[in-house]
């Protein structure tokens, strides 16, 4: 299970701390402009994409940036 909360909402991106089973150990970049994801230790893995693509999904649904996002398979 990957979990994220939402730490900052600025301007021009905003930054998710998210991991394993609720332990908030990385920080996943997403540019509003060009929805460019980065995770920001450099490893842009399987669990930084499918907590991306869960938050987009909401963003999708919503017009908002989720407070938070889940990814369990």
């Amino acid at each position: 299970m990957v979990t994220a909360r939402k730490l900052v909402d600025g301007p021009g991106e905003v930054r998710y701390e998210f991991g394993f089973d609720r332990d908030f150990n990385r920080v996943l970049v997403i540019d509003k402009e060009t929805w460019e994801v980065r995770a920001e230790d450099g490893n842009f893995d399987a669990a930084a994409g499918a907590i991306s693509s869960k938050i987009k999904k909401a963003w999708r649904e919503s017009g908002d940036f989720p407070p938070g996002a889940l990814f369990a398979s």
